[in-house]
């Protein structure tokens, strides 16, 4: 039988953060992942550069049920704390997009850093192992039982995250111990995923996979949804790119997506004008506002010929092309699941955590954080951001309440 202070199960950026701050606060860790593969997910994260962080980063970017939750957390430590932390291992980056970090390095720059950091609090590593079963009994703490072994802790972490990619090991262990420990779970489901469509509706915008254009896209309610103005990406199944991985985190089963394919134009009005300054062709103009391919099916949806001149079309089909290109509006019948997901929207419900520990409120010494949690950020580096501003608190947290208990003193509040 090993002990230690605190067990972390989940050796993903929000678990390595985690163990490394304990550890450095003079804990004695250890880190636990079942995978063969350390941090597979930072790994392929933004094309093997890793979008790290977003400079914009803060609660307005991220969805929960709890919405104030993260709050706490992210103003404790924010993306400058995270580029303080890379200055110091000296993995340098640029900013791609609206406030986008990504590494100059690939991806193994930022395990390497969390590595580093753990090494540096003296962290056990438990890996590959696989934790069969977690008992808990007050003023014993936690066991956990493994193929090795025992392993006795007085705090345990869970970072394993959620469903999304399960080919690279993620897993349902997270919310099997919440439950196991009587907390409520929020709903689960594939977010930051590509949206798909019937396969006969879908049938003549097929054609278009690999088309892709900056568009308005939004969906749900004002107060519920979202609007984003990214680029969208046809494919043989339905749409992807980052505008449409942003709304599907809002997207709720039966409603329609409603997109602007030409945001920067009154499109409908610009026709119009065009009709009387012009003799040009329709699809010649068209082609000049949007990819070719989409304009000219597009006339071809409206029975609208292409070499149609401007000036031959009556007001109200030119008023109707640009209606439709303002406002097309289509309804997905589902996602690309898991498989495709970047993240898992819901998870551990966080009303029974503490948001400044992240200590459950059920078992002293427990703790949920990252992806685990019913806390989804945008996707452009938010939900790294989330995993180390969370890992970060339950770190601090979790070190001076075992040192607390270790003297008689603890009380098990978060």
């Amino acid at each position: 039988m090993e002990s230690f202070d605190i067990a972390v199960i989940g050796a993903g950026a929000a678990g390595m953060m985690c163990a490394a701050v304990a550890g450095q606060q003079g804990r004695r860790v250890a880190l636990i992942d079942h995978a063969p593969r350390l941090a597979e997910k930072i790994r392929i994260s933004g094309g093997g550069r890793c979008n790290f962080t977003n400079l914009h980063a803060g609660p307005a970017n991220y969805l929960s049920s709890n919405p104030h939750f993260c709050r706490s957390a992210l103003a404790r430590y924010t993306p400058r704390d995270f580029l303080a932390l890379l200055r110091q291992h000296r993995v340098t980056w640029h900013e791609k997009h609206r406030g986008q970090l990504f590494c100059d390095q690939s991806s193994e720059a930022i395990i390497d850093v969390l590595r580093a950091e753990c090494d540096a609090g003296g962290v056990t590593w438990r890996r590959p192992l696989p934790v069969e079963a977690v008992s808990h009994a007050d003023g014993a703490g936690f066991t956990l039982a493994t193929p090795q072994g025992t392993i006795r802790a007085r705090a345990l972490v869970i970072a394993t995250g959620g469903l999304s990619i399960p080919k690279i090991g993620a897993t349902d262990f997270a919310y099997r111990i919440a439950k196991q420990f009587g907390h409520k779970l929020i709903d689960t489901r594939p977010a930051l995923v590509p949206l798909t469509f019937a396969h006969d509706d879908w049938a003549p915008y097929a054609a278009l996979s690999g088309v892709s254009l900056e568009v308005r896209i939004a969906t749900g309610e004002r107060k519920t949804g979202g609007t984003f103005d990214e680029d969208l990406l046809f494919t043989h199944r339905g749409l992807s790119g980052p505008g449409v991985l942003q709304i599907s985190s809002y997207w709720q089963p039966g409603q329609p997506v409603r997109v602007n394919l030409l945001p920067e134009r009154e499109a409908e009005a610009e026709l119009i004008d065009a009709k009387g300054a012009t003799k040009r062709q329709i699809g010649n103009l068209l082609a000049e506002w949007m990819p070719a391919r989409l304009a000219h099916l597009w006339l071809e949806a409206q029975q609208v010929p292409l070499d149609a001149r401007l000036a031959d079309l009556p007001d109200k089909t030119l008023r109707r092309i640009g209606e439709g290109l303002a406002q097309w509006t289509l309804t997905p019948t589902g996602t690309e699941g898991y498989k495709k997901a970047e993240v898992t929207r819901g998870g551990v419900d966080t009303r029974e955590l503490s948001s400044a520990t992240m200590m459950s409120q059920r078992v002293p010494g427990l703790y949920f954080i990252g992806e685990a949690v019913d806390v989804t950020g945008w996707l452009g580096g938010y939900n790294f951001q989330w995993a180390w501003a969370s890992g970060v608190a339950a770190g601090e947290a979790a070190a001076e309440w075992t040192a607390a208990v270790g003297q008689g003193q603890g009380s098990g509040e978060g």
